[in-house]
């Protein structure tokens, strides 16, 4: 029990390190990308066996091409290596977010209204008060309306579901073709 215990407690402190780290990172670079004209979409730190790598997604309206990932990774690293967040050796990759790209920010929702998305809860929800309770749910964003999402939803059951802003876990936008 105590051996869970602090795993557990250990689980819950690199959390809170990772989370500080991203939260200086994001501190650093939200000036450049906004110099630069791009938004930052996502930031992940993450540990690839003996490796660590920090991901920056970045997006501007058009799209992002190779030469806009090269002058943000070059601008960001002269910024990280000065201010050295990161304590141990890490690889830095900036891409754009693809074509499944995560909605992360209230504006996104609306940004994206129109869209075919796919939405995951923290927990298990009936949106559309039918009884039908779920964490998963597929369809076109309508919007973003007093913090919920407006979802249409594209399975057999349809209608619309409303899902409180905070009750997301993840969304990603849909391929379409």
């Amino acid at each position: 029990m105590k051996s869970e215990l602090s795993g557990s407690l250990f689980f819950v402190l690199e959390k809170v390190m990772q989370d500080t780290i991203l939260t200086q990172i994001e501190t650093l670079v939200m000036p450049i990308l906004d110099d630069l004209g791009f938004e930052l979409v996502d930031l992940q730190l993450l540990n690839e066996g003996s490796q660590r790598a920090l991901r920056i997604f970045i997006d501007k309206p058009g799209g992002i091409t190779l030469d806009d990932c090269v002058e943000v990774s070059r601008e960001v690293s002269a910024i990280l290596e000065v201010e050295d967040p990161i304590k141990s050796a890490y690889r830095l990759e900036v891409s754009s977010p693809g074509l499944d790209r995560p909605l992360k920010k209230p504006a996104d929702y609306e940004r994206f209204a129109g869209r075919k998305i796919k939405l995951k809860t923290r927990q298990l929800l009936d949106p559309d008060q039918r009884g039908h309770t779920r964490k998963t749910f597929a369809g076109t964003l309508l919007g973003l309306e007093a913090g919920q999402v407006r979802l249409e939803l594209n399975d057999k059951r349809g209608g619309l579901a409303v899902i409180a802003l905070d009750e997301v876990e993840k969304a990603n936008l849909e391929e379409e073709f």
